[in-house]
């Protein structure tokens, strides 16, 4: 999906919120499709802690950058702007480990489910790192 165009890329996306209301393991669905996006180590143009520097899903979508924060943000908001979870409560919480070596930036359901920890794919918030500092928080809304 993302080597395809833009137009390409922007569907596929569109089709995966639509995907989210009927699926059987939603959660799962929607991070089989984000664990594949191109990785950079940092992306310069959005910065996590300044809501306002962030760019709309659909330009994340054209520039096709992900660093972690903004997997997190696009699994976030893929979860958010589809009917099944419109009205959850969707954070990313960013956690640094004590020694501040370790950053991630997880995406919490309901407090009940969290994705983007590991490459296992959605766990359960029982398995939740109790090891790491919060260092940020950000409840996600729909983007208008």
């Amino acid at each position: 999906m993302f080597d395809r165009s833009i137009d390409d890329r922007l569907s596929a996306w569109m089709w995966l919120r639509s995907q989210v209301n009927d699926a059987p393991d939603p959660l799962l669905e929607v991070w089989d499709f984000w664990k594949r996006a191109p990785f950079v180590p940092y992306n310069n143009k959005i910065d996590p802690y300044h809501q306002r520097s962030w760019p709309t899903p659909w330009d994340i979508i054209v520039e096709n950058r992900y660093d972690d924060f903004t997997k997190a943000l696009m699994i976030g908001l893929t979860l958010k702007l589809s009917d099944r979870y419109q009205n959850s409560k969707i954070e990313i919480k960013t956690l640094v480990d004590n020694a501040r070596t370790r950053q991630y930036n997880i995406v919490c359901i309901d407090d009940e489910w969290m994705i983007n920890f590991s490459d296992d794919g959605p766990e359960t918030m029982e398995k939740f790192p109790h090891l790491f500092l919060l260092e940020n928080l950000i409840e996600l809304q729909k983007p208008r």
